[in-house]
């Protein structure tokens, strides 16, 4: 048995920036711990209840996303080819980051499209995917609640995923979905995030990720990106 029920690929900031985005969440998942959220005046709701369901996963850009492991494949060897595989990829520069509303919900985003981190996560997919155990009919059903193109459905056959490949957006969720709330909590969160949104912001590791017996993620191990 392995200590984490789902694994993935994450990119998990630093400094202040990281620190501002866990406290908001209120879970830092480096740490491995809960924390209080800062004070944000105008909400139109409380903060507990608006990062509920991103808080789980911590702030994070998504790589490759959670899966449970293959029969046969641990977490010993997925460290390792985690590892190689990182010691073989570039770090990735984004000229700049911003805040804005991603259909009902908020984050943070390249302010361009960003076709080096779209590289990264494509390799990062491809060549973790032998690690991952294939969804299950329940998975692929709610998968396709939402309605997919072609495209998606295909990348979720194959990757178990519809939002990989050419698919892929880089975001950092900061709420859950907000319906005609959402523009206003952005405008707030731009007071709060703009002092510490690195320009550009360079990501320089990759963090391996599990999923804990309470559904939080933590942050396993930081791998450089030195290729």
């Amino acid at each position: 048995m392995t200590a984490y029920r789902r694994y993935g690929i994450y990119a998990v900031p630093h400094g202040a920036f990281y620190a501002t985005g866990a406290a908001w969440l209120g879970w830092d998942s480096v740490a491995g711990c809960t924390l209080a959220p800062p004070t944000v005046e105008g909400l139109p709701r409380p903060v507990a209840e608006m990062t509920a369901t991103p808080r789980k996963y911590g702030f994070h850009g998504t790589v490759k996303p959670p899966f449970r492991l293959a029969d046969g494949m641990s977490e010993t060897a997925l460290r390792d080819a985690a590892a190689a595989l990182c010691a073989g990829l570039a770090p990735v520069e984004i000229p700049a980051l911003t805040l804005r509303r991603l259909g009902g919900f908020v984050a943070v985003v390249p302010a361009t499209p960003a076709e080096a981190l779209a590289h990264l996560a494509a390799e990062t997919v491809r060549r973790l995917d032998r690690f991952r155990a294939a969804p299950s009919q329940a998975e692929l059903d709610r998968r396709r609640k939402s309605g997919l193109s072609a495209r998606q459905e295909a990348n979720l056959v194959q990757w178990g995923y519809p939002y990989v490949m050419e698919e892929f957006r880089f975001h950092m969720t900061l709420t859950g979905r907000l319906g005609e709330d959402a523009d206003r909590v952005a405008e707030r969160l731009r007071n709060l995030f703009t002092p510490v949104l690195p320009q550009p912001y360079r990501i320089d590791d990759l963090a391996l990720v599990g999923e804990d017996a309470q559904g939080r993620f933590r942050v396993i191990q930081r791998y450089a990106l030195s290729g």
